[in-house]
């Protein structure tokens, strides 16, 4: 996966196979550096800083993909982990962040998001996002970073 970003707890990634083809919306993927099963076992430090972590890239994802020419209009924000219900380290926490494009012509505007197992074949062409796309959702991040809504302070960080 191509990294995008991270703080000292997390990890925020462009998806390598993503569930959402990049003109559909894209997917990107933020985990914590030490494995965790679910949000019941964050801290309240870690569960503020997640929040905070997903709100700022899902603005960057929106803000970013739009001047690339994607029109994104939503963020899907999934906590998922079915997958690994059968892989013996199991699920492990990770939130998924789904641009939704109103163009998008496989994960369709206004449509729940299909999701089959992987094994479909369903994923198989879809396009991750490129290094042009990750370079202006980090400047987002950055320009946003700077305000004050997403200031540490602001949380108690």
């Amino acid at each position: 996966m191509a990294q995008i970003f991270q703080t000292e707890n997390f990890i925020v990634e462009a998806a390598d196979y993503p569930h959402v083809t990049r003109k559909d919306g894209g997917h990107i993927k933020i985990y914590p550096k030490v494995r965790i099963v679910d949000r019941t076992q964050l801290s309240p430090k870690l569960a503020i800083e997640l929040m905070r972590l997903t709100m700022l890239i899902g603005e960057a994802m929106t803000v970013g993909l739009n001047n690339r020419g994607i029109d994104i209009g939503r963020i899907n924000y999934h906590d998922d982990g079915n997958w690994s219900v059968f892989k013996p380290e199991g699920p492990y926490l990770h939130i998924h962040l789904y641009g939704r494009a109103k163009s998008a012509k496989i994960q369709k505007w206004g449509d729940a998001l299909y999701q089959p197992q992987r094994d479909t074949g369903f994923y198989e062409n879809c396009e991750p996002l490129n290094n042009e796309d990750i370079v202006e959702i980090k400047k987002e991040i950055e320009i946003l970073s700077r305000q004050k809504k997403y200031q540490l302070t602001e949380w108690g960080l």
